[in-house]
């Protein structure tokens, strides 16, 4: 089978440190997207993705369905594990400077699947259809005002006789997915041609890592993920995914998730023209960091200034986010 298959071209030798579960953070990610699209196949086949019909179909899906609930509630909460593992996966990518010669097409395939992953969060909050979707959305239309033809997509007049909600579920069960899957195989490919990449404080001259096989590592991400998998679960069981009622149209009452908390406090202060410049800067920045950190140096305590930078604008995001949390609704677009 192996010979007209090949399939042990995709093992390989990996160094003992890859097996740590810093170092197992993206294969983590990657389960939490298998379990993302198994709940959510299930839910597409009960989901009406149409303004009239969305929110009560949801709450059918709850009622009526069963272990709707459950499935729901593990899909909820799978797509919040992701985002924290993927932004931890990120945030060590990059303390340890993986993203150096030669991994910086690498880094920026990952800085892309970031994105998308920030886009399937999106677009599953706005789905439910409740007053938190539908502000959210209602944001999404207004900046995309500030991209001139570029947000011609997000325009309600896009298509006529199609709403945009449905096609928001369009990009998030097609657009996003093709995406997910091509960026996944290039990153696969750049770790499966570089290997995995060496820890930073290890010197020349030390005593050489052993080596792993590949099963070994794959074995720690399934034992990752089965954990990952039964919190997920835990959380379902003990915490029901929300769900509000109906939107109600010209009122704005609700804070954006928790991934979007930072932004709500810019928009307080500067205003919603301020959403999309900042928006974009985090993922300028990742970006171009390759191009601006380019030495050999790799360990953190020797790229101090690069590193101090990063936790800085980390702590300013938390900070900007705990404002969120303590500051009254305000009202932005009006509904």
């Amino acid at each position: 089978m192996d010979e007209r298959l090949g399939l042990n071209e995709l093992a390989y030798k990996v160094p003992e440190h890859g097996n740590t579960l810093a170092y197992t953070l993206g294969g983590i990610t990657f389960f939490g997207f298998i379990v993302l699209a198994l709940t959510g196949i299930v839910l597409t086949q009960f989901y009406h993705p149409h303004p009239t019909e969305a929110n009560a179909s949801v709450r059918a899906i709850i009622t009526d369905v069963p272990l709707g609930a459950f499935v729901r509630s593990v899909h909820f909460w799978a797509a919040q594990a992701v985002v924290v593992s993927v932004t931890l996966h990120a945030a060590r990518v990059f303390i340890t400077a993986a993203y150096k010669r030669p991994r910086e097409v690498n880094w920026l395939v990952g800085v892309a699947l970031l994105a998308v992953t920030i886009g399937f969060f999106f677009t599953g909050t706005v789905l439910k259809w409740d007053q938190e979707s539908f502000e959210a959305l209602e944001h999404n239309i207004e900046i995309s005002t500030f991209l001139g033809a570029f947000g011609t997509f997000f325009s309600p007049s896009f298509a006529a006789g199609v709403p945009l909600l449905t096609r928001l579920y369009s990009v998030h069960v097609s657009v996003l997915p093709l995406l997910l899957v091509l960026l996944l195989l290039a990153h696969v490919f750049y770790i499966r041609h570089f290997g995995i990449s060496p820890l930073p404080m290890k010197r020349n001259g030390g005593e050489p890592e052993k080596l792993r096989p590949f099963s070994t590592h794959l074995k720690k991400i399934v034992g990752y993920g089965l954990v990952l998998l039964a919190v997920v679960a835990a959380l379902a069981v003990l915490f029901p995914a929300p769900l509000g009622p109906e939107p109600i149209e010209g009122i704005e009452v609700t804070k954006p998730p928790w991934p979007f908390l930072w932004l709500y406090t810019i928009e307080n202060v500067w205003g919603i023209q301020w959403l999309l410049p900042a928006s974009i800067t985090p993922f300028l920045a990742l970006v171009i960091i390759p191009f601006i950190d380019r030495g050999d140096e790799r360990d953190p305590r020797r790229r101090k200034a690069i590193v101090v930078a990063f936790l800085v604008g980390i702590a300013i995001l938390f900070a900007l986010m705990i404002v969120a949390i303590l500051s009254a609704p305000q009202a932005h677009v009006g509904g």
